[in-house]
């Protein structure tokens, strides 16, 4: 059993502690909409001036909102790196994740896919759908389907003792021209080597080779039950985004995922 270090705790109570307040609660929902005048707010609200500003900065320096002056008025908005933090916080207390430094064991080695390794990669994604907590798929894709998906340059396959011990790829997210640089992870780990460090070293390796490359956005898609794969991605840098609510059936139940990514 693992337990959350006292200063991340604190971290989320804080954060917590700030949204305690109805006025608070109202308020973020009131901006979320849109950049809002301190004043207009107020006047929403039924609330003095004063007493909103007040709110305001405290909600502002849990990192949920962002001020700025614009001659007289102050304005509020959403802090965009505020939508990640409660997802974060909520991750972090109810034990979705456990973020430690991404730091590969020395004994695994991760080099580009070659066509030596198909049975290998087919394999181990098997294994991966056998689980029911890696994927929607209900059938291994063939060589042919993954080769038309998968990037060419962003394929890796990790190995210890000479042995193929698991695989990441990425995937474009759209043929449209402006999403050029996202790109949708794939990770699976052989049964025989989890625990080990395997996931961590072929992350590592896709985010560091799709840094160089510029690709400025790595997004994964992950069933809430696989907190391994959760942690894993937050190790890397990962942020929660959401989650998608029943957004599939999978083998007759309607299943969440949790949305992460992963900006250069």
């Amino acid at each position: 059993m693992t337990t959350l270090r006292v200063e991340d705790a604190a971290a989320c109570a804080e954060r917590f502690a700030c949204l305690a307040d109805a006025t608070r609660v109202r308020l973020l929902h009131a901006v979320a909409a849109g950049e809002t005048a301190v004043g207009a707010l107020a006047d929403l609200l039924g609330v003095t001036r004063s007493t909103c500003s007040h709110h305001l900065r405290e909600l502002a320096a849990a990192g949920l909102v962002r001020l700025r002056r614009e001659g007289a008025a102050t304005l509020a908005s959403i802090d965009p790196s505020g939508r990640a933090l409660l997802p974060q916080a909520v991750d972090a207390v109810l034990g979705t994740v456990v973020a430690r430094p991404l730091d590969p064991p020395a004994d695994v080695a991760v080099r580009a896919m070659t066509d030596a390794d198909w049975d290998d990669v087919r394999r181990i994604y098997g294994e991966g759908i056998a689980t029911r907590q890696a994927t929607f798929e209900t059938a291994t894709p063939s060589r042919r389907a993954l080769e038309a998906k998968w990037l060419p340059d962003h394929r890796w396959v990790a190995e210890v003792g000479g042995e193929v011990a698991g695989w990441a790829a990425a995937t474009p997210v759209s043929p449209r021209e402006c999403y050029a640089g996202v790109a949708e992870t794939s990770l699976y780990v052989d049964a025989r080597h989890r625990g080990r460090g395997v996931g961590k070293a072929l992350l590592h390796r896709q985010v560091t080779a799709a840094d160089a490359a510029g690709l400025w956005t790595l997004q994964a898609v992950v069933f809430p039950e696989n907190r391994a794969s959760v942690a894993l991605h937050r190790s890397a840098g990962f942020r929660t985004v959401g989650i998608r609510e029943r957004i599939a059936a999978h083998h007759g139940t309607w299943r969440d995922t949790v949305v992460l990514e992963r900006r250069a």
